[in-house]
């Protein structure tokens, strides 16, 4: 497999801003993994602004698919004191295929207090679950062999069971620690709605819109506990909420899905 910091290692930089070459084992089909793409975007800006503030916040729309050599191109929208607004294209053979507009911020002190409310599960530690996938998965997605996923809670695909998942991911590639991996990671699961299937067909991701509300610590362990719950399923879409915590907690990534749903 081609390992998520060798894929990185490999973005070239370009008159127009950056290339990018995806090897099979991150593909979904014949398209880059949704979350890749995305992550592909956050780390072409964070490279075309090295002095950016952090990443609070960032909106992508999954347009068509990425295939063949991939371009990405960014632009600022508006810098300000603290904050910059940036827009980045991912463009494959057939066009754009991924749109991003992100959201930099800089810290700033305030009187208000500090309130987080986003409650982690109590579940058994990973060693303890076992594994998501189950039995052959040669049909599966090439790029869920990147992951590790065990079942802490909820459903699977398939299953019947209430669309909602409560799964602990982390990257195979034990390096993959920047903000543009956990991003990748964040949107590994299929979506919730598929514990509902009655016979498999594909998905598309359309929308994803999320908040970094935390990072990790640069020394724990990679396993992130992942909660995706399905709002809403009708009409061939589903609406789906998801909160990413680490290991001890704390919330990382809050973040909404809308999916396409062909069968």
């Amino acid at each position: 497999m081609t390992r998520y910091t060798d894929l990185l290692a490999a973005i070239v930089a370009t008159d127009t801003g950056f290339s990018a070459a995806v090897t099979d084992d991150w593909k979904q089909g014949r398209t880059t993994y949704g979350g890749l793409s995305a992550a592909l975007c956050v780390e072409a800006a964070q490279r075309a602004f090295p002095d950016a503030p952090p990443l609070r916040s960032a909106q992508f729309a999954f347009v068509g698919p990425a295939a063949g050599e991939l371009s990405i191109g960014v632009r600022a929208l508006r810098q300000g004191k603290s904050t910059l607004f940036a827009a980045v294209d991912l463009v494959g053979e057939q066009g754009v295929a991924t749109h991003g507009t992100l959201t930099f911020g800089a810290a700033r002190e305030s009187h208000v207090p500090a309130h987080v409310d986003v409650p982690c599960p109590a579940v058994a530690p990973p060693d303890q679950c076992e594994p998501f996938h189950k039995g052959d998965t040669s049909q599966a997605p090439s790029f869920i062999r990147q992951f590790d996923f065990r079942v802490a809670g909820g459903a699977r695909p398939g299953s019947g069971g209430p669309p909602e998942y409560l799964l602990w991911i982390r990257h195979r590639d034990p390096a993959a620690t920047s903000l543009s991996a956990l991003i990748a990671l964040a949107d590994a699961p299929p979506p919730p709605a598929m514990a509902l299937f009655t016979r498999f067909g594909p998905i598309s991701t359309m929308t994803w819109s999320l908040d970094v509300v935390g990072l990790p610590d640069d020394n724990d362990d990679g396993w992130r506990l992942l909660r995706s719950r399905a709002e809403t399923i009708g009409d061939g879409y589903s609406t789906q909420e998801m909160h990413l915590w680490d290991a001890h907690g704390r919330p990382l990534i809050l973040a909404r899905q809308n999916v396409a749903i062909f069968v």
